[in-house]
């Protein structure tokens, strides 16, 4: 209903849009541009940020810039496994028939990712999600798995990505050697303030609205309401359109937004 009263043609705050419609905010840019330098270099980098801040966009975006016939990517979302499950998932990704024992699986990791980079000249892009769920057995594997020849070359991108805390988890002595392997980081914040009211507009206008609807005091809360992470952003501003179709209003002030953040129990 809101979408036809604003002469939507489709939800633009849907957390699976398109990535054409996507709106490049400067933390966006900063990200992708660390991401870049370690695919020119390859190694392990380190992607964190609070819940909502647009990881998974930005490992979308970033997965999609790849060649597919230069990068073969292996996503392994849920980091909450066993040491044997997570080789199995490795395994898995790489297209490896895996063995029975964990020190067989690990030669055949490693002889997969080299095959892949030395003989197919495909790149490896191994992406872990939920980092801070990883045990520290699992974190000691990941450098092993991805040391090669005493460290004289690196054959794929491991990126991984989490919450604030997963630093405070490497920052532990027992992962000393990992960190010293480390060659990016970088922590996503989400929207600025002033990257609110554009973004906004801008996915509206990508939608087929180029009416103005949202007034500054409505803009103004939203970002307050959320700082501006994406995700409860989008929910937030979804939820004032179908409050606002729902009264017939052409304009969302604050009112509405103060009405929708009670039925998605946003705090202010």
């Amino acid at each position: 209903m809101y979408k036809a009263f604003y002469g939507l043609t489709f939800d633009p705050f849907d957390k699976n849009l398109d990535l054409k419609y996507s709106f490049k905010s400067e933390d966006f840019s900063k990200a992708m541009n660390r991401l870049e330098f370690l695919k020119s270099v390859l190694g392990i980098g380190v992607i964190t940020g609070e819940p909502g801040v647009g990881k998974s966009f930005l490992l979308r975006n970033f997965v999609d810039s790849l060649n597919p016939n230069l990068y073969k990517c292996v996503y392994i979302p849920i980091s909450t496994l066993t040491v044997m499950d997570f080789y199995r998932a490795l395994c898995d990704g790489l297209g490896i028939i895996h063995a029975q024992k964990k020190v067989t699986m690990f030669k055949q990791i490693q002889e997969s990712i080299y095959t892949y980079s030395h003989s197919k000249n495909v790149i490896p892009v191994i992406i872990i999600d939920e980092c801070q769920f990883l045990s520290n057995s699992i974190l000691d594997d990941l450098r092993i798995i991805f040391n090669f020849h005493m460290d004289s070359k690196n054959y794929a991108m491991l990126i991984l990505s989490g919450q604030p805390n997963f630093l405070l988890q490497l920052s532990r002595q027992v992962h000393e050697a990992l960190r010293q392997r480390i060659i990016m980081n970088y922590c996503l914040k989400g929207l600025t303030h002033d990257e609110c009211k554009p973004y906004i507009t801008s996915m509206l206008k990508a939608a087929g609205c180029s009416e103005p609807i949202f007034t500054d005091d409505a803009f103004e809360l939203i970002y307050s309401s959320t700082n501006g992470a994406i995700r409860p952003l989008n929910s937030l501003t979804r939820m004032c359109l179908i409050s606002g179709a729902n009264e017939r209003l052409t304009s969302i002030n604050s009112d509405t937004v103060y009405k929708s953040q009670s039925e998605i129990d946003l705090t202010i």
